[in-house]
């Protein structure tokens, strides 16, 4: 097939090196059933105007119906000369219906098709991630509930702080991921607007209804000016942005279960699902989801990086650099999808070892703080003054090769008199962790409670 789209102005064909540079067809067909929505409306909209003939708009109707039944089936040819899929779509229709086809082109432009086309796909796009950051706060909600008292310790530095439970630091996680589906419906909802009608960047002198088209694909309304319609790709870096984001909140989780699965923590193990072996060592289990999960934000944020400077010295309206727009957008959203279902896998797979956590929460002097606090609350001596005095107790502790919990009460009298029995009901980690009832603390009551809230309101979202 020869592109006779442009073809009227030129004498001669494209160079080679020009058409292999020119080409997007082989990423941009991921477009064609938007493409395929998107004509569908534009010809309806022609003909309830009068532009078109009624008898034209069904043949279009009848022949992308047919041509995207071609698609579905893997028998639509593709060919490199006819540049990108709105292209090939056209030049297939003239084939199927004749000159009819011909006139679905009217007051439309690719600059305003593809613009419509790729917001089309975004949106989709968010949909599907949004469905699937849904699963993953249900597997973390629900591993959380599962273990509301689970000691573990909590980290700064990734030093031992305090103890927290399990359920409390995946619950931390099931908040970020709020956050991060906030901002895909944000994007979802700035990038609802309808290019369609803009044509070239001027408008048209035809009669067109683009509240029609709009209404039609689904969205709220039709872009206000036809310069910025065709060039903007706000949408695309903001669902960009957001996308990167949560990549970095997948990957600091999928950090953790790199580190909690080790030989070192032995915190979580993994099942065979979601781990390999070595060619070489057979003993080994690798956590290689987790690791690709953490790996492939790079790719998404590159993608923003990406799209940004494409843009940033773009005049007004389209320019063809704005072709390098799709790549960056299918491989993120894809990848991330990808990253989303693998994370939430890797949540319900998961099984926690309570022993390990527990040991490792009462290292390293943890209950401290606890100490401080009863100081506080019991002797009523300043926090500054009891933070000293549970120095004191830590080294002394440290010395004598053993836990807090574990001095007697004549060796902490010796560092503070008025001490009393009642200081070893906090020294223990459970006691800690249970103790942390201020709201969004790690208390058991707590984590269950926001965990039930989170499922019940996921409940809710899913019956919608």
């Amino acid at each position: 097939m020869d592109n006779r789209m442009w073809g009227g102005r030129f004498s001669h064909g494209p160079d080679a090196i020009m058409e292999e540079i020119n080409a997007s067809i082989d990423f941009d067909k991921k477009l064609f059933p938007n493409d395929i929505a998107a004509s569908k409306a534009q010809a309806r909209m022609l003909a309830a105007r009068g532009i078109i003939a009624a008898d034209d708009a069904e043949k279009i109707r009848e022949g992308l119906d047919t041509i995207l039944r071609e698609f579905e089936a893997g028998t639509f040819t593709f060919s490199r000369s006819l540049e990108d899929v709105h292209t090939h779509i056209e030049a297939r229709l003239i084939e199927l219906i004749g000159p009819a086809g011909g006139r679905l082109h009217t007051a439309r432009s690719r600059n305003d098709q593809v613009a419509t086309d790729l917001r089309l796909w975004v949106r989709d796009a968010i949909d599907a991630i949004d469905a699937g950051l849904a699963e993953l706060q249900q597997a973390l909600a629900d591993k959380a509930l599962e273990h509301a008292a689970t000691v573990m310790p909590g980290f700064t530095h990734l030093q031992t702080a305090q103890p927290v439970t399990f359920g409390h630091h995946l619950l931390a996680y099931v908040e970020m991921i709020a956050r991060d589906r906030g901002r895909f419906a944000d994007a979802r909802k700035r990038l609802n607007e309808s290019p369609l009608g803009s044509a070239a960047l001027a408008g048209t002198s035809f009669p067109i209804d683009r509240d029609q088209t709009a209404a039609e694909l689904g969205f709220d309304r039709p872009t206000a000016n036809s310069l910025d319609a065709v060039s903007d790709r706000d949408f695309a870096v903001e669902t960009l942005a957001a996308a990167s984001l949560c990549a970095v909140h997948l990957s600091r989780f999928a950090e953790e279960i790199v580190v909690w699965s080790s030989a070192g923590f032995g915190f979580i193990r993994l099942s065979d699902r979601f781990t390999t072996g070595s060619s070489i060592m057979p003993q080994k289990r690798n956590p290689d989801a987790a690791e690709l999960v953490r790996a492939k934000t790079g790719r998404i944020v590159g993608s923003l990086t990406t799209l940004l400077i494409v843009l940033k010295g773009l005049p007004l309206a389209y320019q063809k650099d704005m072709q390098e727009d799709k790549e960056p957008v299918f491989d993120a959203m894809e990848t991330l999808n990808l990253a989303i279902t693998a994370t939430a896998g890797m949540v319900a797979d998961m099984e926690p070892d309570k022993a390990a956590m527990r040991k490792a929460a009462g290292a390293a002097y943890s209950t401290a703080t606890d100490l401080a606090d009863w100081l506080v609350q019991s002797l009523d001596m300043p926090f500054r003054e009891a933070h000293g005095v549970t120095g004191r107790v830590v080294r002394s502790a440290e010395e004598a090769g053993r836990p807090l919990h574990r001095l007697t009460l004549e060796e902490l009298q010796v560092i503070e008199p008025r001490i009393t029995p009642e200081v070893f009901s906090v020294l223990g980690v459970s006691q800690s962790a249970s103790s942390r009832t201020s709201f969004g603390g790690t208390a058991p009551n707590n984590v269950r409670k926001q965990a039930r809230r989170w499922l019940a309101r996921l409940k809710k979202e899913a019956g919608a």
